[in-house]
């Protein structure tokens, strides 16, 4: 027998609109189902796929759980379970291709398409995504809207189809349509239904092989009798002018946006007859020409229309001269593959933003790669996330100073002009929240007042001004180490004129050089933030006396946490509060607005958190950096995510030796030492002498004190300028909190820290310079 005839005896008959387009499913637990299948296999008309069911299983439950990270045996668990007990054979649907006789077993429907589109989360949200399950796309055209169609069931946009094409696949079509050899001269609309049949076997596809017509359009639009309901949306990619212009105008009489895309410049046009009723068809472009007159004209007459759609000037350098050669070089005018690959991305993204109201214009737009990438127009790429300061491992921690070295006033001298700059000098290298340095300084004869600094904005964090009294309070602890050091006494006037709140205390000073030198004020320059990870050591015994005898020669009290359980849920509360404080619109920008992204601007400003200080590696400095805008949150916010946010704090209070909170008494407390309505101020000196014991015991100290003033907002200012959710969930935190660190209702609570064994920082934050924060205001010298 000749190769012709065995090609002849072995050939499959011309492929028609009766080929099976449409896969056969089967209930994987329905005995009946299983049965036909089971009969379809001892046929030999289906070819089983390797069976993947329980790899789908486990990926789905590893999906649903991101940081779930299971050894195999637990998953093989999770999986049975799931199961409920049944045979992974009789779980989720079968599919048989009856076009190439594979047999494939997939997930039900709602699982398969929850794991189908698990990766489009969150460009798509999990409602997004349900919503557009819920639409129908008619798509008429199947040469550049093939590959839109395709797309659009791909992505999960729309679930049900219909699909018009009178014309097959030709050989020449294979430079854009993606298909086979083996499928010349099968309808295209044949081909389409089935590539998009074999991503999701679940969709609903019904296909129009002798293409839109003038007399089945309205059908193909509304459904007809029976026939699934109104298309949400009409893909029209058609090449006859006189059907392109009439779909158009059943389209506006029935209500249903139209999208176009034309293989040309990524020219993409959007007529939302939904919104605009009257709206000209193709932008009016035409005129007022309308289908009618279109109808039976020769192709010659139909050119100067289709001229006034296209446009010339919006022509591309090589499709103008190719029009001009069609019926002479050129058979049809010219489309390439990556053309219809860019026009089913453009038409697929608008289509879905249509869908979900979040593109309501209409219009003609170009995404023109030939414009967008070519010589002269790249941008030069920035550097978008910080980096992270290194050094070798062996290297020690050079901390950068935060200013000029510490001078104390000159011995035996009166204090004078340079004196009183050296003590405010000490002052200035106090904490502040955010290092916003909120203070001011006036010498005046033999007074220096201490004032907060009026041109500070007002912070959510800074509740009634606690944090600025307490800043206050540490520097004025710093000038009295500093004073008595040189051999004077300060004395302290806190609040001394009721009338005006913003003069926080006046402080005086007096020879005393029989004064012992107080040992704390040679660590007032190495005192700093040291978010740096340490060994969970345990906390020293001595070391938790000595730091508790500092708190109560204060008139303060110190509460420690060091039991490894009570430090993880101090974590995860604190991670919480992170979360809380990068998801609230104020919250996030005030914390924004203090972060020093560059050297340059760490320099120039010399206040705010220098990004060196966070001690962040560079994958914590990318998550930041993602962080800085707020829109980006604002959508994580509305999704409910940000878990990521509370890592931070966890990982901290993990590499941490105990979790600390001072607190002072208020007026009533019983003891008769309460400290008032502003018990801050004295309070920053007593967390100054903290920390700087701390550092001398060469432990590591950084405040984690953003809930505490949160608490404060919510118990005693009504939670202003917090949202309801926001404050059930400080309500919460306060609660879980109180369980690891009582609160007292007479106690005021001043500042929450970790202690740590770690090295020194790398960096300090830097300081004004006295000369801006102190002003003279004709003041004699001290004697």
């Amino acid at each position: 027998m000749s190769l012709q005839a065995h090609i002849n005896a072995a050939a499959v008959p011309a492929a028609d609109a009766a080929s099976p387009w449409r896969p056969r499913l089967f209930g994987a637990q329905d005995a009946a189902q299983r049965a036909e299948l089971t009969d379809l296999l001892a046929r030999g008309e289906a070819v089983p796929a390797p069976d993947t069911l329980a790899e789908q299983v486990a990926e789905l439950l590893t999906t649903r759980r991101p940081a779930w990270r299971p050894d195999e045996g637990e998953l093989t668990a999770a999986v049975e379970a799931h199961l409920g007990g049944r045979p992974p054979l009789e779980y989720g649907t079968w599919v048989w291709y009856p076009w190439s006789g594979r047999l494939a077993h997939v997930l039900p429907e709602r699982e398969y398409r929850e794991l189908r589109h698990s990766r489009n989360q969150y460009k798509i949200t999990g409602a997004e995504q349900a919503e557009l399950g819920g639409r129908t796309i008619a798509v008429a055209g199947l040469s550049v809207g093939a590959a839109s169609a395709f797309t659009l069931a791909q992505e999960g946009v729309g679930s049900r189809f219909r699909l018009a094409d009178f014309d097959r696949l030709s050989l020449s079509n294979l430079n854009r349509l993606r298909a086979s050899v083996t499928d010349i001269g099968l309808p295209k609309v044949v081909i389409a239904a089935r590539q998009m049949y074999e991503i999701d076997p679940y969709l609903d596809i019904d296909v129009w092989p002798e293409g839109l017509t003038e007399d089945n359009v309205d059908a193909f639009l509304t459904g007809g009798e029976g026939g699934g309901g109104r298309a949400d949306l009409f893909i029209e990619e058609c090449d006859d002018l006189y059907i392109k212009v009439f779909a158009r105008e059943r389209a506006r009489a029935h209500g249903i946006a139209v999208l176009m895309e034309t293989n040309e410049r990524g020219m993409l046009d959007v007529e939302r007859f939904d919104l605009e009723p009257d709206r000209p068809v193709l932008h009016g472009l035409l005129d007022g020409v309308a289908a009618a007159d279109l109808k039976g004209l020769p192709v010659r007459e139909k050119v100067p229309h289709v001229m006034r759609i296209l446009g010339p000037e919006n022509l591309s350098p090589r499709m103008a001269p190719s029009l001009m050669e069609i019926g002479h070089t050129l058979s049809s005018w010219p489309q390439l593959a990556s053309g219809v690959a860019l026009g089913a991305a453009v038409l697929t993204d608008a289509a879905r933003r249509v869908l979900l109201g979040q593109f309501t214009g209409s219009g003609r737009f170009f995404v023109d790669l030939a414009e967008l990438v070519r010589d002269w127009t790249q941008v030069r790429p920035a550097l978008a996330v910080p980096r992270a300061a290194t050094r070798p491992a062996e290297a020690p921690a050079q901390p950068r100073a935060a200013g000029s070295p510490l001078l104390l006033p000159a011995a035996g001298e009166e204090l004078g002009e340079e004196g009183i700059r050296r003590l405010v000098a000490y002052g200035t290298r106090a904490p502040s929240g955010g290092n916003v340095q909120p203070w001011t300084f006036t010498a005046r004869g033999p007074v220096l007042s201490c004032r907060t600094d009026d041109a500070q904005p007002s912070t959510l964090l800074d509740f009634q001004g606690t944090a600025s009294e307490l800043a206050i309070g540490a520097a004025v602890e710093n000038i009295d180490l500093a004073a008595r050091a040189a051999g004077w006494a300060c004395h302290v006037h806190p609040f001394p004129d009721p009338a005006d709140p913003g003069l926080v205390c006046e402080l005086t000073f007096s020879r005393a050089p029989e004064t012992p030198r107080p040992e704390l004020v040679d660590w007032i320059d190495r005192r700093a933030t040291n978010r740096r990870p340490g060994p969970p050591r345990p906390l020293d015994a001595a070391h938790r006396r000595a730091l508790e005898r500092c708190a109560a020669d204060s008139g303060a009290r110190l509460h420690l946490v060091t039991d490894r359980a009570e430090l993880a849920e101090a974590g995860r509360i604190l991670g919480a509060g992170d979360r809380l404080r990068m998801l609230s619109p104020r919250l996030h920008r005030e914390m924004m607005s203090e972060l020093r992204w560059t050297p340059e601007e760490v320099r120039s400003t010399r206040d705010g958190i220098d990004l060196a200080t966070l001690e962040a590696d560079p994958a914590d400095l990318a998550g930041l950096s993602l962080a800085r805008h707020w829109p980006h949150l604002d959508f994580v916010r509305q999704i409910g995510g940000g878990r990521a946010f509370e890592e931070g704090a966890r990982r901290s209070v993990a590499a941490s030796s105990a979790i600390g909170c001072l607190t002072l008494p208020t007026a009533g407390s019983g003891s008769g030492s309460g400290f008032g309505d502003h018990a801050h101020f004295a309070g920053g000196r007593a967390v100054q002498r903290l920390w700087l014991t701390a550092t001398s015991l060469g432990l590591g100290f950084q405040p984690l004190t953003v809930l505490l003033y949160l608490f404060a907002r919510i118990e005693r200012g009504d939670g202003e300028g917090l949202d309801a959710a926001e404050t059930d969930i400080l309500r919460t935190l306060r609660k879980r909190l109180s369980a690891l660190v009582p609160h007292h209702p007479d106690e005021t609570e001043l500042l929450l820290f970790r202690l740590h064994h770690a090295p020194p920082p790398t960096a300090h934050a830097l300081r004004r310079g006295v000369d801006t924060v102190l002003r003279f205001d004709g003041s004699d010298a001290c004697r």
